[in-house]
């Protein structure tokens, strides 16, 4: 196979630059990104420590939001420290086997969480629907298999991505990504062959996962929604409604924020880079510390948790 002129073969080092245009003020940009960051950690780990610990959230929807904040938690560390690292320090240089390692992380965490938000809306759509069958559906074993379910699910469906990164392509024009972090087409579109079939999968992935469980939650929450509405008191229709809020807010969040960086890096070619960029790490880093907000907000067992803490540290017993 001849190689083309000016071509790198398989480099055993990166360099992502950032966010092209903006490098003047990455180090300031970095300041809320790292304040975002630092509050999905802490919100998060509160969450899991509440749930863990006060036996009355041992029930389906507070594991699965334990799951949330776990994925969070995973989600928002594969990212943020290493761009902290090229927005304040300059360190901006990365092996090639670990900018895939971070692709396959972080493109199999947010297809980890859309699976959780399925098992959520899933959950309240019989919780609603059909209560009376919700404890025994919703088993401890049932529980275990959807955690490895979706875990396993977002594994074995990136995966081809990177093999086909690591052995298909193997001579790239520069070793320069334009990006503040290991994104799939950002790497793609560093390489001379044809791309073809890795932009082709990437979307099949892409839509593979968000598609289906797009359709599904819309599904459950319109069920749900004709079967609040057909309650004979309002103040029945009010709670079902209620315990599905922030359910709903922690939906719209996740995939309106993914469709919007998602359309606008494939077809709004006249958007400035770094616009594309800048949503596309919004994208994974708003969710993360949105949802211990939400849920910390809407959820009165956690709420009420956090304020129980909170004041029985300023007025301990004597």
């Amino acid at each position: 196979m001849l190689r083309p002129n000016g071509s790198v073969f398989t480099p055993s080092v990166l360099t992502l630059i950032g966010i092209p245009g903006l490098e003047s003020v990455q180090c300031w940009i970095g300041i809320p990104f790292c304040f975002m960051y630092l509050m999905a950690v802490i919100g998060n780990t509160l969450i899991l420590v509440i749930i863990k610990y006060e036996n009355s959230l041992h029930s389906p929807m507070y594991i699965f939001l334990a799951m949330l904040g776990a994925t969070d938690i995973a989600l928002s560390t594969c990212i943020l420290p290493r761009m902290l690292g090229i927005f304040w320090f300059h360190l901006t240089e990365i092996s090639f086997d670990a900018c895939l390692l971070q692709m396959w992380l972080i493109h199999s965490f947010q297809a980890t969480e859309s699976g959780v938000l399925l098992a959520m809306a899933l959950d309240r759509y019989v919780a609603i629907c059909n209560p009376l069958r919700h404890a025994s559906i919703f088993s401890q074993k049932l529980l275990t298999h959807i955690g490895i379910g979706v875990v396993l699910r977002a594994i074995v469906l990136v995966a081809p991505c990177i093999v086909l990164i690591k052995y298909r392509l193997k001579f790239y024009r520069t070793t320069v990504i334009s990006h503040s972090y290991c994104e799939h087409m950002a790497i793609v579109k560093l390489a001379t062959e044809d791309i073809r079939i890795n932009k082709i999968l990437g979307l099949f992935v892409a839509f593979t996962i968000l598609g289906f469980d797009i359709s599904f939650i819309t599904l459950s929450y319109f069920q749900i929604f004709v079967t609040v509405f057909q309650l004979p008191q309002k103040e029945a229709r009010l709670k079902a409604f209620n315990t599905c809020i922030a359910h709903i807010c922690v939906f719209l969040q996740f995939y309106l924020l993914g469709f919007f960086s998602f359309f606008t890096h494939r077809f709004g070619s006249h958007i400035p880079p770094y616009v594309h960029i800048l949503l596309s790490s919004l994208y994974l880093l708003v969710p993360p510390f949105l949802n211990p907000i939400v849920y910390g907000v809407k959820t009165k067992q956690i709420r009420d948790r956090v304020l129980k803490m909170i004041f029985s540290k300023r007025h301990p017993d004597h």
